[in-house]
């Protein structure tokens, strides 16, 4: 047998971006950087519902949402703005708003000084400021009132809202070449071509480069690989990430996964959003759940102790393992909101709950704590490991209680020393 070169472990690629801050009271979020990854959302609330749409806020901002963005598409909505965050505030919700400007996003953020002061960040859609000699006008009072408040802005394009005289431009410069590109590279040259150049023109009027984020937002995979790519290639502006659009379900969140996870371990990318569309009556927290999840998975940051859980197969006909597993999980992430500040680390914890004798003992031992139940014909016992050791059986009909308890004993034991020193 012959030794190979060590194999080193996969991790992404350093990301080399600008730094920016959103800032509201003594809270500040820093973007981009040596910053993490952060994790943004959207409400799906009627602005104008000013305690709605604080309470969905407060809900994503829980859930972990690091910045959340709320619609600023009328008087009325912008009106309500600074009661939004006034409610926030009175509920100790310090979360950063973002406003999502579109269309007359310049009115507003001058008529209503008071909405532009209480927002964070302000979002705005080269496609969507004005057409022919007005985009220039309205664009750069969006980045005056940026530059007055002190606000750094997202340039955001979109493909589903392109400025088509920009697209009509490239398309004739591309008719003109001996070897014309594909329709389709020729529309991923417009996206970044719109986001490069409206961010020098605010650097052009006076606005710190670091304050700029751009996105350049797309609903197919390889579409947003490919975009990306050539984005970061070509700026050092901090990245915001998100397929657009990305749909329901299973098809979003597998979407939205895989496009997130190649460029994040390519180094690009500095915040994310997971455009996932609601199932019926599903929280729209969901979105921040699997945005967490994606960053976790990859080892960029720790949200939640993480659970493993094997899939099942002939020899686990009980389902008790599949019980335990999601009682575990659902325990852990509700009880996070408390625990970040109770017991610091506990995020990065790993408990496995595993179903036969096969891996189980195994998962268990790489854990901090594990628990391989009992298979189909096996014995009725269930050993316990404790940081790679076994440290005790569960037998009888009450193992997933004893096991719960044996898990916050566990937090408490190893969590809490922690705090106690800090």
């Amino acid at each position: 047998m012959q030794f190979c070169l060590p194999i080193e472990p996969a991790s992404p690629k350093p990301r080399r971006s600008r730094q920016a801050n959103a800032v509201w009271g003594s809270r500040v979020v820093t973007l981009g950087g040596d910053a993490p990854v952060r994790i943004q959302s959207m409400t799906n609330t009627d602005t104008v519902d000013a305690i709605g749409t604080a309470i969905q806020v407060k809900e994503l901002a829980v859930a972990g949402s690091e910045l959340v963005r709320i619609t600023v598409n009328t008087p009325e909505a912008a009106a309500q703005v600074p009661y939004i965050r006034e409610q926030l505030d009175r509920m100790g919700i310090d979360v950063p708003l973002i406003g999502d400007f579109h269309y007359n996003g310049h009115r507003l953020l001058t008529d209503y000084p008071d909405c532009a002061q209480a927002l964070s960040k302000y979002r705005i859609n080269p496609g969507n400021v004005g057409k022919g000699d007005k985009r220039d006008k309205q664009f750069g009072q969006m980045i005056e009132a940026a530059m007055r408040w002190g606000k750094p802005v997202r340039i955001g394009v979109n493909w589903g809202s392109l400025d088509q005289e920009l697209l009509a431009h490239l398309m004739d410069i591309n008719s003109a070449r001996p070897d014309p590109w594909d329709a389709k590279s020729v529309m991923y040259e417009a996206l970044i071509t719109s986001a490069i150049e409206s961010a020098h023109r605010a650097q052009e009027m006076g606005m710190d480069g670091n304050q700029i984020i751009l996105s350049c937002k797309v609903s197919g995979v390889q579409d947003l690989i490919s975009v990306y790519r050539e984005l970061a290639k070509r700026c050092d502006y901090a990245l915001h990430l998100g397929l657009t659009e990305a749909g329901m379900g299973t098809k979003g969140t597998v979407a939205s996964s895989v496009a997130l996870g190649i460029l994040l371990q390519e180094g690009i990318g500095d915040t994310i959003r997971v455009s996932l569309t609601p199932q019926p009556g599903e929280s729209r927290t969901q979105e921040v759940v699997i945005a967490s999840e994606i960053i976790q998975s990859l080892g960029l940051r720790s949200f939640v102790p993480s659970v493993t859980a094997c899939p099942g197969c002939g020899r686990t006909t009980s389902t008790t393992f599949q019980e335990l597993a999601k009682q575990i999980d659902d325990y852990l992430r509700a009880q996070m909101p408390v625990w970040r500040a109770k017991y610091p680390g506990v995020e990065k914890m790993k408990v496995a709950v595993m179903g036969c004798i096969v891996n189980g003992p195994g998962e268990s031992k790489h854990a901090d704590i594990g628990i391989s139940l009992p298979g189909t014909g096996e014995a009725p016992a269930a050993p316990v490991f404790i940081d790679g050791q076994k440290a005790l059986t569960l037998r009888g009909d009450n193992i997933a209680n004893e096991f719960h308890q044996i898990v916050e004993n566990y937090i408490e034991k190893r969590f809490g020393q922690i705090a106690e020193h800090a």
